[in-house]
């Protein structure tokens, strides 16, 4: 990691915290941050040199891995004959169409740049189309960073311990209602003091901000069923689960239906994109057809819609089948491992996503994330990492899958994870 860490100190110079987002810093696990030089399939390999297989996926967008050649190959054409017109172009169309198929309900979409864009937008328009001001979020569900989010959320400001951001209004934050996931009776109770008041409830489908955290059974539906009866909207988070775990995300995985969703991540293919959609009287009150204004410059550019659209073309039952498959190998291999190591380990898996935490579990919510071992996990992170690993390097964050892993990745992996768990067994008993 030689010149790894001295790409760090010159960054540092010029970028808060050497980085441009804050996780990527590695202060939740000590050391300082790989800095990566290139990626095929399910492999990267950093600026010294060293091979890692990846966890991360560029935080869950590759769900076909690194450099996947068609791709690459779309997306050099479209470079060659233009990248960004600042208007209309069919490889938009074809996706917005290709997502309206999949996603029933999201009847029109529209384009941003990120998944907070999408976010951001669909809240505001929630708000306009409903005419009233509050918001209900849970805690450690990260929505991305526009003010209105950044309050018990997940993600970074669970990494660093921050309950919410200075720079937010206190008015903004006082709009936002955070209650516990998986708990119905919270949101029901606060319904029935605030109801008349709330535009939205926003909710990650499947929680992927503190870990992995799957709604229980039933608690997908309560939200739409009070929603329904109280005339506020709910909106899927769907950042994250969208595509990755069903081609028609947690809302087909669940079968509970939104009245607005956000999506990014797989939709890009790798380059920044973000959308968001839902029933058409809804999304109707957009600019130009409505007075809500959203608008955004590279939104829709060609080359993230030819990244995504030959993304999700590539999907089949059959990617899938192979997801489920190592996700159940890994899952299976890292508690075999734990449990011969004398660790205690919790994993909560969604097809190709997992929550790795330490400790004997449940973890149905934020508050049980926090009562983890999370101290055990720098020890963790930095075994994998030399056994040609790369995890998160936060222990509130998602481990990903991609279609480009083999089992013989998750072979090693295994066998890792067996030298980091008596690694941090150790370290236990010295404690």
């Amino acid at each position: 990691m030689r010149r790894s860490s001295s790409l760090f100190s010159r960054a540092k110079r010029v970028m808060p915290g050497g980085v441009s987002s804050p996780v990527r810093a590695f202060r939740a696990v000590g050391g300082e941050p790989i800095f990566l030089a290139k990626g095929s399939g399910s492999k990267i390999w950093d600026v010294d040199g060293a091979e890692y297989i990846d966890y991360v996926c560029s935080w869950g967008a590759l769900l076909l891995g690194h450099g996947n050649r068609r791709v690459v190959e779309a997306v050099a054409e479209q470079v060659r004959v233009g990248t960004s017109f600042g208007a209309p172009t069919e490889p938009e169309l074809l996706l917005a169409e290709r997502i309206r198929r999949l996603f029933p309900s999201m009847e029109l979409v529209r384009f941003v740049n990120s998944g907070t864009e999408a976010t951001m937008s669909a809240v505001r328009l929630a708000r306009a189309f409903t005419g009233r001001k509050k918001i209900v979020k849970f805690d450690g569900c990260y929505h991305g960073h526009a003010d209105t989010f950044l309050s018990s959320a997940g993600s970074g400001l669970a990494t660093f311990g921050i309950p919410s951001s200075p720079g937010v209004p206190p008015e903004t934050a006082s709009s936002v209602i955070s209650l516990p996931y998986n708990d119905v009776r919270r949101v029901e109770d606060a319904f029935s003091r605030e109801g008349d008041s709330v535009a939205a409830v926003i909710v990650e489908p499947v929680a992927g901000n503190m870990g992995v955290v799957p709604p229980a059974p039933g608690f997908l539906r309560a939200l739409r069923k009070v929603c329904d009866e109280r005339g506020s909207l709910l909106v899927f988070d769907e950042v994250i689960t969208g595509f990755r775990v069903s081609p028609g995300g947690a809302q087909e995985l669940y079968g509970v239906r939104p009245d607005l969703t956000c999506l990014g991540k797989v939709i890009g293919g790798g380059f920044p994109v973000g959308a968001y959609g839902g029933r058409e009287e809804v999304m109707r009150m957009i600019s130009p057809d409505g007075p809500v204004y959203q608008a955004g410059t590279l939104a829709g550019n060609p080359v993230a819609m030819v990244a995504g659209l030959c993304t999700v073309s590539q999907l089949t039952a059959g990617t899938y089948t192979k997801l489920e498959r190592l996700g159940s190998k890994l899952e299976r291999g890292l508690l075999d491992q734990a449990a011969g190591s004398g660790v205690d380990l919790v994993v909560n898996r969604v097809g190709s996503m997992l929550g790795l935490f330490f400790g004997s579990g449940p973890v149905m919510n934020f508050e049980d994330v926090q009562a983890t071992e999370s101290r055990l996990y720098p020890g963790f992170f930095w075994s994998m990492i030399r056994g040609g690993v790369y995890m998160a390097p936060s222990p509130f964050e998602s481990t990903f899958l991609s279609a480009a892993h083999s089992s013989e990745d998750i072979e090693r992996t295994v066998q890792a994870a067996g030298v980091a768990f008596r690694s941090v067994k150790l370290r236990g008993r010295h404690a």
